[in-house]
């Protein structure tokens, strides 16, 4: 059975408002990407304890670490981000969950001479090494049994339908899959359905839910370009069993994180389970 998940920060950076949040919208799970105001990542040993003592009394799962590893720059140290990737599989395993999202990384960003003179970043010079990275993330997550799930977010390498089957395919190892996230096709520029499905369906093993209209503007799922009715339908056709987060951003969208606030996430809520109500597709 299908189940809903949500990126709880998006309510409050309270951790018991996110919880009574998600248990106002039947919610059983989260995903887990700032408390307090801080990054999962970046959370004392004992603040973790405190969150997973807390979600267990609440009887809340935790879906994913959504964790911010490679949304930094290409040329930023590859130490930083395995150090980073230790602990996040470190939290997986506290927290049970097989996934951790991620990021394949950004391209440099050009100084100012560079844009005047009308210089602009190909990212494919970067397939190389951004292609090696994940490589090497991946055999790091897969002796853990844990799956990183790669995010199309826009400005990354992997942002183009193109560029992540290229990953995709050069990974080709089970624990790299894809979280796929409509909106942010949106957002490139590219078509999430049928095109960036199609091409990508054999890998999804994750479902971001938001919308976006044509000028890149956040919506509730359903009431932008995503077509999310028939993504829905062809997810069950197709026999999805997995997660679907909500992470609405209907309030603000920044670079590491968005917000919605109690009331607007419960509209994106509703909207999305209404659409699952309405073709009957049960979930949990």
């Amino acid at each position: 059975m299908i189940r809903l998940s949500a990126f709880a920060d998006e309510i409050s950076a309270d951790l018991d408002e996110q919880i009574a949040v998600l248990q106002s919208e039947h919610i059983a799970y989260i995903d887990l990407r700032g408390v307090w105001h801080t990054n999962i990542l970046d959370l004392s040993d004992q603040q973790i304890l405190d969150i997973k003592q807390t979600l267990s009394r609440q009887n809340i799962g935790v879906a994913c670490i959504a964790s911010p590893l490679g949304k930094v720059s290409i040329t930023a140290p590859f130490s930083d981000s395995l150090q980073r990737l230790d602990r996040a599989i470190e939290l997986a395993n506290i927290f049970q969950t097989p996934f951790i999202r991620m990021f394949s990384f950004y391209p440099p960003i050009l100084s100012e001479e560079d844009v005047e003179s009308g210089a602009v970043v190909d990212p494919t010079g970067w397939r190389d090494v951004v292609h090696t990275r994940l490589q090497e993330m991946t055999l790091r997550a897969s002796r853990s049994a844990i799956t990183l799930l790669h995010e199309n977010e826009k400005d990354i390498y992997g942002d183009t339908i193109a560029r992540c089957v290229d990953l995709l395919q050069s990974v080709d190892d089970p624990h790299f899959r894809a979280a796929f996230d409509p909106a942010n096709f949106i957002q490139c520029q590219q078509t999430p359905f049928p095109d960036a499905y199609n091409a990508l369906h054999s890998w999804v093993s994750y479902i971001h839910v938001k919308d976006a209209l044509i000028d890149g503007s956040v919506v509730a799922a359903g009431e932008g370009q995503a077509r999310w009715p028939d993504i829905l339908h062809r997810l069950r056709k197709q026999h999805y069993d997995g997660f679907f987060s909500l992470e609405p951003h209907l309030s603000a969208v920044g670079q590491f994180h968005g917000f919605s606030g109690p009331e607007r996430f419960r509209q994106a809520s509703q909207a999305f389970q209404k659409l699952l109500q309405d073709m009957q597709w049960e979930y949990a």
